[in-house]
């Protein structure tokens, strides 16, 4: 439970909460502030709290929190609705963690100063006749296909592609954006305000020492990147439902045109009920699952916890879904203009149920994880 916390990650919790309530808040509400002097403050506040390097190996200079430390940081910073700023956390490795040179130098390390983007190529088009492939020709790999949603893709420098390498299997290769033969075919963003791109690859000469690891790893590298973000995912979502039922129970009690407040009515009672049951609910499985995460990475054994990240992350974004279209029933049509809190995060929490895989699609994963598998605790 959130309330069984060892005594360094309660003072964690303490000290971004502080952080939140005191500095990013405020930021986060100032309205005259350009984004990019807002960055700079977060990014700034973050350093100093020690959240900023969670994301990043400790041999490079982060600290590489477990599971349950991120998952306490992303719940406190979302229970202030501030777990969005930009600059809170410094860029992680993702698919490039344990990369060796060259991609260590050129890529990794420039990764982690914010010197250069990375953006994480997965999904091909319906349409599409043949997953991304590469030719290995001696030092060289040769990839065609395409990428119908790279995420980040559209500020990106360069790309972590899952390229079908023939005689091989799937791996993870870095390919420059601007190398020739690369195609931004469209950018768009997304309901939530992030930024993609669809992009073609037209006999793309890319190095072969851009294949992260070995070639034939590069779908269960990707999936381990997929499953923290899975969990994250998770504890925003349930640190997010803590803000609204506390937004919602502000408005409840507030006074009312009718005379009473909007609280004392029994049916505005049993939705507020429910609200507080579901994200309970949720964030009791959440912490449960970073305890059962960090158990199964200090074994060696990260896939154990894929299908209770999977529960988690379905289970998670969804409850915010309903606690959040719940507010905006409670609070009424004002919730619905452009620019109120509960309108931007309705946008925001939708996208959850889809990023990282559509919740249909990963209750599919998680049967398949038992009935052909035999995986899971759930």
């Amino acid at each position: 439970m959130p309330e069984q916390l060892p005594a360094s990650i309660a003072e964690l919790r303490d000290r971004v909460d502080a952080l939140a309530r005191e500095t990013l808040a405020p930021l986060r509400d100032d309205a005259t502030l350009a984004p990019a002097p807002r960055k700079a403050q977060v990014r700034a506040a973050s350093k100093a709290a020690g959240v900023f390097g969670m994301t990043q190996p400790k041999d490079l200079g982060g600290s590489e929190a477990g599971a349950l430390a991120l998952t306490v940081v992303r719940d406190t910073l979302a229970a202030h609705n501030v777990v969005h700023l930009s600059g809170l956390f410094g860029p992680g490795p993702g698919v490039l963690a344990g990369a060796t040179a060259p991609l260590r130098g050129s890529h990794l390390a420039p990764l982690l100063a914010g010197e250069k983007r990375a953006a994480f190529g997965f999904t091909e088009p319906e349409n599409a006749e043949r997953a991304t492939w590469g030719r290995l020709a001696g030092d060289t790999l040769l990839v065609n296909g395409q990428k119908s949603y790279v995420t980040g893709g559209a500020d990106a420098d360069f790309i972590n592609t899952l390229v079908d390498v023939e005689g091989h299997g799937p791996a993870l290769v870095v390919i420059d954006r601007r190398t020739r033969g690369v195609e931004v075919a469209q950018t768009f963003g997304s309901m939530d305000g992030t930024r993609h791109a669809h992009m073609v690859f037209r006999d793309v000469e890319v190095p072969a020492a851009h294949i992260v690891g070995k070639p034939g790893e590069g779908l269960p590298r990707a999936m381990r990147q997929i499953g923290d973000t899975r969990l994250a995912f998770a504890a925003e979502a349930v640190g997010l439902a803590r803000w609204v039922i506390g937004f919602v129970t502000d408005h409840i009690q507030a006074p009312h045109r009718s005379g009473q407040p909007l609280g004392a009515r029994e049916g505005v009672r049993l939705r507020y009920a429910d609200m507080r049951i579901r994200a309970y609910a949720a964030r009791s499985m959440v912490y449960r699952t970073a305890r059962v995460a960090d158990a199964a990475r200090r074994a060696g054994a990260p896939k154990n916890a894929v299908n209770e990240v999977i529960a988690t992350k379905v289970f998670a974004t969804e409850v915010v879904g309903e606690v959040v279209d719940w507010g905006i029933q409670l609070v009424g049509g004002v919730a619905l203009r452009v620019g109120h809190p509960l309108e931007a995060l309705h946008r925001r929490v939708r996208a959850m149920r889809i990023a990282e895989g559509a919740s249909d699609v990963l209750r599919l994963n998680l049967a398949r994880g038992k009935l052909d598998l035999g995986k899971g605790r759930i």
